[in-house]
């Protein structure tokens, strides 16, 4: 259950994501939404944008609940068979990174 150490951020996110900001931002003080800014998914992915990349899954997240009920073994599928990493975990590493270096 690596996403549900920080299941608030991603659900954040995915909040901006639909037009519904909210204040809190991950554990080292930098919203999602930035991390996985367009330029990062283009490098990256096969997406142009984190929104395509979550469509492209067939992830619908309306809610809080949608976010916890995305199994971690199916997300990590995805973001191995859409990116170019390994899981979430590296992924969301790299995005933090690359967001620290600027």
């Amino acid at each position: 259950m690596r996403r549900n150490n920080k299941p608030m951020a991603f659900d954040d996110l995915l909040k901006e994501l639909q037009g519904q900001k909210t204040v809190q931002v991950d554990p080292e003080g930098v919203p999602l939404a930035q991390l996985f800014d367009d330029a990062f998914m283009k490098k990256h992915s096969q997406s142009n944008s984190f929104a395509e990349f979550l469509t492209k899954g067939n992830f619908q997240v309306q809610t809080r609940e949608d976010v916890r009920n995305i199994p971690d073994e199916l997300f990590d599928r995805h973001v191995a068979r859409e990116t170019d990493f390994a899981n979430w975990d590296v992924m969301l590493e790299t995005a933090t990174k690359e967001y620290e270096r600027g």
